[in-house]
């Protein structure tokens, strides 16, 4: 049995979704961000449920997100419960404030070379340095590889690298039983936004990664699942996974089309784009902004529709 736990965030996004499955070992699948609020909520979710923090034997942690992992560190002491994560996801659990460091900059840096104003960069910088709070690490004493077996003594899940909102999204999928628990890989409320984001080992100097089309492809594989019930990081669970993809697809087709339009009138840079496409928003969620940006022009640049030029270590984008 699957039991959904609600957890609120400081976030836009909302409540963050724990999964606690019933079997043995009893597994809680995320933990909800770093805050009392979020600890008396998950204590009180599966205190619902005839549960307790301390009779948990395992964690999972999905993808690297501060709302998906945040009490990670106090799960684990108080339960003793092993640590399980992707190979992918150990490094940054095992040095949560030296990776958010190193992302911090690289974020700076893109930011930066994509358009936005230095005192709108420096100023996003010491917020998102807060947002470290919210995050935490642990040592991790079971890693999953991608296609690797997340067991119980009743069934079995498959492990899944599904990279592109993070780095490090992972995906279970029952397949005897068709459930799928998602992350936020798959969300039916609202689009999972690909962020551009350091790799889990990388150094902010890195070239950015191609985040929306590596969704893409992740999509493309969870579409080939026979999924029935999708178990998603935000919002109620559903069906017909498929069907949200196409959905997606075309969605993200739309965007590159409107992108597209506007590069055609005059190169711009991303922030420009991104401030005629959601006003004072490029500003107060630029880096969410920028990725929205870049990972559709990603797809006009493979097309061969629009290429990229440097201006003084600003990147334009204009049609071929």
């Amino acid at each position: 049995m699957i039991h959904r736990v609600s957890i609120p965030t400081p976030f836009r996004v909302g409540d963050v979704n724990a999964y606690l499955i019933e079997d043995d070992p009893l597994t809680l699948v995320d933990v909800g961000p770093g805050s009392a609020r979020s600890l008396v909520a998950l204590e009180a979710g599966l205190a619902a449920l005839g549960r307790s923090v301390e009779e948990l034997e395992r964690i999972v942690i999905t993808h690297q997100h501060a709302d998906h992992l945040g009490l990670v560190d106090i799960v684990a002491d108080r339960s003793g419960a092993a640590v399980c994560a992707l190979d992918e996801l150990v490094p940054i659990l095992e040095d949560w404030s030296g990776y958010a460091e190193r992302n911090d900059r690289f974020a700076q840096r893109l930011l930066r070379r994509h358009g936005l104003p230095e005192v709108v960069v420096i100023t996003l910088g010491a917020v998102t340095r807060g947002y470290r709070a919210w995050g935490a690490g642990a040592a991790v004493s079971e890693v999953l590889r991608d296609g690797g077996e997340l067991a119980f003594a009743g069934r079995s899940f498959t492990a899944y690298h599904r990279p592109g909102h993070s780095p490090t999204d992972t995906i279970f999928f029952d397949e005897r039983g068709g459930d799928l628990i998602a992350g936020d890989h798959l969300l039916r409320q609202i689009s999972s936004n690909p962020l551009v984001s350091l790799s889990p080992t990388g150094d902010p100097e890195d070239e950015r990664p191609h985040a929306l089309a590596t969704y893409m492809a992740s999509m493309r594989a969870t579409r080939e699942l026979p999924a029935g019930t999708v178990f998603p990081g935000h919002g109620d669970p559903f069906t017909d996974h498929a069907a949200l993809i196409d959905e997606r697809f075309a969605m993200h087709e739309r965007r590159a089309q409107k992108f597209a339009a506007l590069i055609a009138s005059a190169p711009r840079t991303a922030h420009e784009i991104a401030v005629e496409t959601w006003g004072q928003t490029a500003l107060t969620q630029a880096l969410l902004t920028i990725s929205e940006v870049l990972g559709h022009v990603d797809l006009l640049i493979e097309r061969g529709d629009v290429i990229e030029t440097d201006h003084d270590g600003v990147v334009r984008f204009t049609t071929t």
